[in-house]
């Protein structure tokens, strides 16, 4: 292996701490494999005590392969921080993978817990998503949950929800990744004598992506490393962004203040991004104050100028996006060179919906949910349904009082519909048989209007709009997120000239965003900024570069804003040739501004 100055010296680096701090394209990978073969090769170091952990389990076995491929010798471990926790507990309790809990138990868990404690409505898996999130950060950064408070949901509500999972746990003998890590760490801590045959078996101990690792694993790596130290740790503090998980960049940052003897060096050539790139992306991070200063240079020559473009709407953005993919693929360009970034996977929705509408085969790196299974369009397609006769007493239930007209279950008979009926049984509430007449108008109205208007006249005239407002005041959530939904779905009835054709196309639209989700080499790869992380393309678009988007309106800290921060970066160091920043005025009717970001890029 041929090594820069910098990368040689991190590879011949033998015994004591050290810190590499390696940015984009910098060749970390080669240096961690290049450093285990040095190691073995020139320090005569047996293979069976060095381990080289990673976050993956795709990461460890690709490390794995480039080192036998380049003649490593047999006897180095290559695991994720959870593989290796369980060898440990496996060794000493006897754990087997049965005792994992499955990941659709845990789901189903906390979502009954959920449910009980009035969190989650009907099948709102986002609400269930951050809530699984929050309990990992909760274990992960080692908190008291008695006095814990939660970030998105009422404290009590939370609390109830983590014990009844807590104790669920323990009554099956169950343990899940955070235990993992928990029980390690408490046995390492309590039994000196297990603590020290691990030692003996791990002297040297090399980390990646060290950026990402949170306070418990970093407990547990500290005793394993003792007493040699020889603790290598290869990473980026300016590409820490998984924070919501618990990883802290304050710990590669106060590396040198654990280990005072520790060696620091930078990669400091990007080989993968063009100067213009490379130039561009540390003008964003050098306004982040809490980071290791770097002098980046660029292997590679200027390239083109960074595109940063200004759309009058959202849907501009989408069309001018599908058409630049279009250039680029008549241009000879390769599918899998292409990628579009977004946010959140809830943004990705409508340039999913233009790709398929312009036949544009894309791969989904993240899973997208499929908007026609969110509640709200649940709703929407009960009240078509019924509008044109297609519904049944289930529908009715669904929607009945949603807005509401104080209507009992009781009254509904489960299999038909018939609005005089039900308004017989309110013959003492005049005013509420008033409403459900009502309700019979509106239907018949809506039996009448295209898809679209169908939808505006739900909302508008029904009062749908404001039952979403006032659920979303009741349950403490931002009502702007059910709405942005509500107009998602109201554009995409645009494209259909009768709600029978709509409601077809929900299942062939569910059947392609399945297939999207499969890796393809002749796909454009549509995905997070979090999902970027890792990867290199040829040509990168970041789409909605808008402020309350990245940042995210949720986020208000200065820690907060510079985590955002380093995700624009790991975002715009994705791309090796081309990089486009959009962002729109409008969205939804809603007027937009640019992010701060941009700001901060366009200044000279």
């Amino acid at each position: 292996m041929q090594f820069n100055d910098a990368q040689n010296r991190a590879v011949r680096h033998v015994t004591g701490p050290m810190l590499v701090l390696a940015g984009p394209g910098s060749g970390k990978t080669r240096v961690i494999t290049g450093r285990v073969k040095f190691l073995i090769e020139e320090c005569n170091v047996n293979p069976d005590n060095i381990l080289v952990v990673t976050f993956t389990r795709a990461t460890a076995e690709e490390m794995k392969q480039r080192y036998v491929e380049s003649g490593g010798k047999k006897g180095v471990l290559f695991g994720t921080f959870h593989s290796i926790f369980f060898s440990v507990l496996k060794n000493a309790y006897g754990f087997k993978a049965s005792d994992i809990i499955k990941e659709e138990d845990k789901r189903r868990v906390i979502a009954s817990a959920a449910g009980k404690a009035g969190t989650i409505p009907d099948d709102n898996s986002d609400i269930l998503k951050d809530i699984i999130g929050e309990i990992s950060l909760v274990k992960s950064k080692g908190y008291d949950i008695d006095s814990y408070y939660a970030l998105k949901y009422p404290a009590e509500e939370f609390r109830y929800i983590y014990n009844e999972y807590d104790k669920y746990l323990k009554r099956k003998r169950l343990l899940d990744f955070d235990d993992m890590m928990l029980y390690t760490g408490e046995l390492f801590s309590a039994r000196k004598d297990i603590l020290a045959r691990w030692q003996e078996r791990f002297t040297y101990i090399l980390i990646d992506e060290f950026q990402d690792i949170n306070l418990l694993q970093y407990r547990i790596i500290k005793m394993l490393a003792l007493p040699e130290n020889n603790l290598f740790a290869v990473g980026d503090d300016d590409q820490s962004i998984y924070g919501f998980r618990g990883s802290d960049p304050n710990i590669m940052l106060d590396f040198a203040k654990n280990y005072t003897k520790a060696d620091i060096i930078t990669l400091d050539i990007n080989y993968r991004c063009s100067k213009n790139i490379s130039d561009m992306s540390l003008k964003l991070i050098n306004n982040n104050r809490v980071r290791y200063t770097k002098r980046i240079k660029t292997a590679k020559p200027r390239g083109s100028a960074v595109d940063i473009r200004c759309f009058k709407n959202t849907a501009e953005e989408n069309e001018a996006i599908v058409k630049l993919v279009m250039k680029y693929l008549k241009e000879g360009v390769k599918y899998n060179e292409i990628a579009v970034l977004y946010r959140t996977n809830m943004q990705m929705q409508p340039i999913v919906n233009k790709f398929m509408e312009y036949n544009i085969p894309i791969c989904l790196k993240d899973s997208i949910p499929n908007i026609y299974e969110h509640w709200i369009a649940y709703d929407i397609f009960s009240y078509i349904k019924l509008a044109y006769g297609w519904g049944n007493g289930s529908d009715f239930l669904r929607i009945m009082n949603k807005p509401k007209r104080y209507l009992s279950r009781d009254s509904v008979s489960p299999s038909k519909v018939d609005y005089d009926e039900i308004a017989a049984v309110y013959d003492d509430k005049p005013w509420v048989a008033d409403r459900i007449y009502h309700m019979k108008a509106d239907m018949k109205v809506l039996s009448k209007l295209k898809p679209k208007q169908a939808v505006r006249y739900i909302q508008k005239v029904i009062g749908y709009g404001d039952y979403l407002n006032e659920y979303a005041e009741y349950k403490g959530i931002d009502s702007a997120n059910l709405n942005e939904i509500y107009e998602k779905l109201c554009n995409m009835a645009e494209e259909y000239d009768s709600c029978s054709d709509w409601l077809a196309s929900t299942e062939e639209y569910a059947e392609k965003l399945k297939n999207s989700s499969y890796s393809s080499d002749k796909a454009v790869a549509l995905m997070t900024l979090h999902g970027s992380k890792g990867l290199e393309y040829d040509k990168v678009i970041i789409a909605e570069v808008n402020e309350d988007i990245i940042p995210h309106k949720m986020i208000v800290s200065a820690e907060g804003i510079e985590e955002e921060r380093r995700l624009l970066y790991v975002g715009m160091t994705r791309a090796k040739e081309k990089l486009h920043l959009f962002f729109a005025k409008n969205r939804y009717n809603h007027d937009l501004q640019p992010s701060r970001f941009i700001s901060e890029l366009m200044k000279n």
